[in-house]
């Protein structure tokens, strides 16, 4: 058993579908053909012999008024030419009764029962002198049965031509469904063959951007096949973003990155050379050397926290934003002591993700607004029930800039020469909508910017 399912399980594998598609419509259709074929052969064959049968009956009936009280014996035997009048006989139901004379038809013991009224009349088919025959036993006086048989060369010939002409048809029918069962096939494949020449074009080339042509149709008439070619179509513009979005990312990140290593390279070299160096330029040197470590570091993490671009999922717990907005504030207060950070927190929102995460997205938020605040200027946060603001009075954003703020590496004309490499508020807002929540940016009234976290519903 394991080998034939082996056998069949490496045909199907051979076989491509169009194929196995094609021969399982032909089969489907072979078996019903086969069977309407048998069908309508017994049904004919049928029809002629119960034709046969009512001449018979109406031939015994005509004998038996002819030869009645005549006895047993040979009434006429002229049956061996086709088209000659039924041969008869009578039988009696006692063999010690038989005529001298033979029997021209064979008698059998069933005859002598029916003679004997112990066995209804009945049909048989037999051979008459080389010819076949259809022969009628009935009850004919007390004590006889009457025998009446006619030659069946014609019904047997009409069978015969009805069979040969059913396997004609039948075999005609089985090759044009096979042609149209191919054809059927092939047609409603199509889109899948194009999805898998695509799939292949991809995997040589790596080039997202192929799509699966789709032939026009009525509209919300699409089959099964075509909403798959539409859904991998789909799926291909999904992977040209990503693909787009991760090359950006990586072209980004070596610009970025560029700068601070070549800063990074020259101040290692200068520290290697610190016995031509004065203590005080050593120092300086030493101290911008950690300054730039510690950049790098902050934008190598912020690339990878981007990248992988993680869903809360794996570590849900409430968050209880209060208590953390609280605490962000109160770090920014201490990393930027020239700002002056206020806190209205009116509201005790609570919903579920991940607080470290979202401690980082309020990090970056209000280092940002730190960022933009003038010396001692102030930066408002308030916290209600169902959102977050946190408004600088900066110089606000610009109107060309206000679509790019959340952009990773974007940096507008007056942030150019602010320390930041642009991924913080990229990495905001993707924690912000890993969480189900909207982060937003726009120009404060009176001045400065305006960021508005809308928490996630029902959270």
């Amino acid at each position: 058993m394991s080998g034939s399912r082996g056998l069949g399980a490496r045909w199907r594998r051979r076989r491509p579908l169009r194929t196995r598609l094609a021969l399982a419509a032909t089969l489907a259709v072979a078996l019903v053909a086969i069977g309407i074929c048998v069908a309508a052969f017994f049904v004919i064959r049928f029809k002629l012999y119960q034709q046969l049968d009512q001449n018979l009956a109406q031939s015994a009936a005509l004998i038996a008024q002819q030869n009645k009280g005549e006895g047993p014996g040979v009434y006429t035997g002229e049956c061996h030419y086709l088209g000659a009048p039924a041969c008869a006989q009578g039988v009696p139901a006692d063999a010690a009764d038989d005529p001298a004379k033979p029997y021209l038809l064979p008698v059998s013991a069933a005859t002598r029962q029916v003679a004997a009224r112990q066995l209804a009349p009945y049909y048989t088919s037999f051979t008459f002198q080389g010819h076949p025959a259809r022969m009628y036993t009935t009850t004919f006086e007390d004590g006889t049965a009457l025998q009446v048989a006619l030659r069946a060369d014609v019904a047997e010939r009409g069978v015969r031509q009805a069979a040969g002409t059913l396997i004609v048809i039948g075999g005609a029918g089985i090759l044009v469904a096979a042609g149209l069962g191919y054809w059927v096939s092939r047609t409603a494949l199509a889109p899948v063959t194009r999805l898998t020449a695509t799939a292949e074009r991809i995997a040589a080339t790596r080039d997202a951007r192929h799509r699966i042509e789709l032939p026009p149709g009525p509209e919300g008439r699409e089959d099964e096949v075509t909403r798959l070619a539409a859904t991998f179509n789909t799926m291909l513009g999904e992977l040209e973003q990503s693909v787009t979005a991760q090359r950006r990312l990586v072209a980004d990140a070596s610009h970025e990155l560029r700068t601070p290593l070549t800063a990074l390279r020259t101040n290692a070299e200068l520290l290697a050379r610190a016995d031509r160096l004065t203590p005080a330029q050593r120092d300086r040197a030493a101290q911008a050397l950690g300054r730039q470590l510690r950049e790098v570091t902050g934008l190598v993490n912020d690339l990878i926290e981007l990248a992988r671009d993680e869903e809360p999922q794996p570590l849900l717990e409430e968050v209880r934003m209060t208590a953390l907005v609280t605490h962000a504030v109160d770090s920014a207060r201490t990393h930027w002591p020239q700002v002056a950070f206020t806190l209205d927190a009116t509201g005790s929102a609570a919903f579920a993700g991940v607080p470290a995460r979202v401690s980082r997205l309020l990090t970056n938020l209000l280092d940002n607004a730190a960022k933009f605040s003038p010396p001692g200027g102030p930066v408002e946060v308030v916290l209600t029930e169902t959102e977050l603001t946190v408004r600088d009075h900066g110089p606000g954003i610009a109107p060309a800039d206000l679509p790019y703020v959340f952009d990773r590496f974007y940096r507008a004309e007056s942030a150019r020469a602010l320390p930041g490499s642009g991924l913080g508020l990229a990495m905001a807002r993707q924690i912000a909508r890993a969480h189900g929540a909207e982060l937003t940016a726009q120009v404060a009234p009176g001045g400065g910017a305006l960021f508005r976290l809308t928490f996630p519903e029902g959270g």
